[in-house]
């Protein structure tokens, strides 16, 4: 009796002691990923936090740093500046992100059906969204030049006497930018659709067709509904995406004519990079977080609350 009772304390031992070795191991591989993620992304998050609640311009050096608490944070809601740039994100965001999810769904299903040269209308689409975004608006810029530029030839050709000046309007600038953005991601949203499309089983389509239902029908009560989850991701990624659009805004209009272009992401820029006040670029940093946050999660509850239901 004492023999087995030792022999099973042993063993419970070993089986410890090999979990423990496992887990170790287990550790141990994804140490360097843990590790990265914190120097990467998790340090310079608590840095830009804290950085937010001081008043800090870069070329001073880390002596010149000042806490400040909150103070940025009231400053940036008394700014005209940030508050032009919020608004143009805003508008940028609603223009942009309906337009591209409606356009892409409509076209990956025109393409999905029995259409000739499928392939080629997909790499079509989709090579924009690959491009350099300055090859691109370096393109558009020539488009849009406000006397010889394709475009406004061709509108004043049909008739237009006054066409639009685009990049150096200021009524026009954003619109524009918003349409170069709308042409470069437009591919990568058919694709996600035409990936999802492939999904729905043929049989639903072909009883739908049995029970007279026409393409329109079926599109409207088959293929939209069961693209919920992929409209869903579509949505989330354009909104991020949309509020961190930078690129293209620095190399066509550096955020103007009057600041009627700039957006958060540039008025960071602009802030740290140009003027070095690196406490309230941090602080603009967080309100933008906060904002993709809060917007992710409306969406998220919008979503679950449909499924549930």
């Amino acid at each position: 009796m004492v023999q087995k009772a030792t022999a099973a304390k042993t063993e419970k031992k070993t089986y410890w002691t090999r979990k423990r070795r496992e887990q170790w191991a287990g550790w141990i591989f994804i140490a360097p990923e843990v590790i990265g993620m914190l120097i990467l992304s998790v340090f310079p998050l608590v840095c830009s936090l804290f950085l937010s609640l001081t008043e800090w311009n870069l070329v001073g050096g880390f002596s010149a740093i000042h806490f400040i608490g909150f103070d940025n944070f009231v400053n940036l809601f008394k700014d005209n500046h940030f508050i032009k740039a919020l608004k143009n994100n805003v508008l940028f965001t609603v223009g942009t992100v309906p337009l591209t999810i409606v356009m892409g769904i409509i076209l990956a299903a025109l393409i999905h059906k029995k259409l000739h040269f499928k392939s080629y209308f997909k790499a079509a689409f989709f090579i924009p969204y690959i491009c350099s975004t300055v090859a691109i608006a370096a393109v558009w810029q020539a488009l849009y030049h406000p006397s010889k530029g394709p475009l406004n030839q061709l509108l004043m050709d049909m008739g237009m006497s006054h066409p639009p000046r685009w990049l150096v309007d200021t009524g026009f600038s954003l619109i524009a930018i918003m349409i170069i953005y709308i042409w470069q991601i437009l591919g990568y949203q058919i694709i996600i659709f035409l990936a999802g499309m492939t999904n729905i089983p043929d049989e639903l389509y072909e009883a739908a067709t049995i029970d007279g239902a026409s393409g329109m029908q079926q599109f409207r009560k088959i293929t939209v509904p069961l693209l919920g989850p992929t409209t869903f991701f579509l949505v989330i990624t354009s909104t991020i995406s949309s509020f961190k659009v930078f690129d293209m805004i620095k190399f066509l209009t550096n955020g103007g004519p009057n600041y009627s272009s700039t957006v958060i992401v540039y008025q960071i820029y602009e802030e740290g990079f140009e003027r070095f006040q690196m406490g309230y670029a941090s602080a603009m940093s967080w309100v933008l977080f906060l904002i993709i946050l809060l917007v992710t999660s409306v969406t998220w509850m919008t979503q679950s609350k449909k499924v549930h239901y």
